[in-house]
């Protein structure tokens, strides 16, 4: 099929200097790929303020268009699997890495990691979710594999108000667990209560104690904080509790005693949702199409940006201004 020229947010290094912006580029320029898509729509990741404004080493090669997360129409395909029409999401998976993303009005994929939409999302919805949401639900479905119930007692969610934060409070809430939030933002406490927190506390009133095993506090934690915040939570959770790890806004080190792993029987699971195994990835997407769908996608994705947009969203988003998720319209 014939393509017309389209319009792209692409991400280039000139002799080590970042450049990024919209522009136009032809399909045959796109990354290789089974499956062509009409973009419809893609969202706005942290990852993705690093990369597009280059204040991160995210891209491995360039130019590459922007965007981790997609959803759309088909438009072509070579695989069989996949006919024209179909709606399909990708997330992660080498997007804005080593391969095109989704800031452009047409993206290739490769057929093994091409998810069809699955049935009780929109494509607006499943970018609502996007990675902060399927990072959110792999960290749940991760802890349940290992042994996690809501009878263990409540869950605690740091870095609460962001994207994988927010959605966290809300699929466990839908999960049947009791989420907990710890955040900076104070004045943000209304908000995760509507979500579902049941408690919610200030991250400059927390102290630890300085034993390496303190009072029990919390079942289990979907950390996106690491460093000391982490550090703190290993002393503070019951026996045999998971911490899920997301992210490492607050530091990459992690300064603990055994004590808490030898002792309580914690274990701290790492989640790394861009690569993760088709099989386990088709079941997280069936989850947050169903009986993990949050309720609250609309307060959480509360944002609709273009293309032209999205370097103010990079800025907020990097400053600390950001609450919930912004979704980019592309089609």
């Amino acid at each position: 099929m014939t393509i017309a020229p389209f319009k792209a947010f692409r991400i280039h290094n000139d002799n080590g200097a970042h450049r990024a912006g919209v522009e136009e580029m032809r399909a045959d320029e796109l990354s290789p790929g089974e499956v062509l898509i009409k973009v419809a729509y893609s969202s706005v990741n942290y990852k993705d303020a690093l990369a597009g404004s280059g204040k991160g080493k995210i891209l491995r090669q360039y130019p590459l268009n922007g965007g981790i997360d997609v959803a759309g129409y088909v438009a072509a395909s070579t695989d069989p699997t996949f006919k024209e029409g179909d709606q399909v999401l990708c997330t992660g998976c080498g997007l804005s890495e080593t391969r095109d993303g989704g800031y452009a009005e047409y993206a290739r994929l490769e057929s093994k990691w091409t998810i069809p939409l699955p049935t009780g999302l929109t494509l607006r919805e499943s970018m609502a979710l996007g990675t902060a949401g399927f990072t959110a639900a792999l960290a749940l479905f991760q802890m349940v594999r290992n042994g996690q119930t809501p009878a263990m007692g409540p869950i605690v969610v740091t870095g609460a108000t962001g994207g994988v934060g927010s959605l966290a409070i809300d699929v466990l809430t839908q999960a049947g667990f009791e989420a907990h939030a710890i955040t900076g933002k104070v004045e943000q406490f209304d908000y995760l209560i509507g979500l579902g927190a049941k408690q919610c506390v200030a991250r400059k009133e927390l102290y630890w104690g300085q034993r390496p095993l303190e009072s029990a506090h919390w079942a289990g934690a979907i950390d996106n904080v690491g460093g000391d915040l982490l550090a703190g939570l290993t002393r503070v959770m019951k026996p045999y509790g998971n911490i899920a790890i997301c992210g490492n806004a607050g530091g990459i080190e992690l300064a603990t005693t055994v004590m808490p792993f030898i002792i309580r029987g914690l274990s701290v699971l790492g989640v790394a949702s861009a690569g993760t195994a088709r099989a386990i990835r088709d079941q997280v997407w069936a989850h947050l199409a169903s009986d993990w769908k949050p309720a609250h996608l609309a307060e959480i994705a509360n944002r609709e940006v273009e293309l032209t947009d999205l370097p103010v969203v990079f800025d907020t988003m990097l400053a600390g201004g950001s609450l919930g998720r912004s979704i980019v319209r592309v089609g």
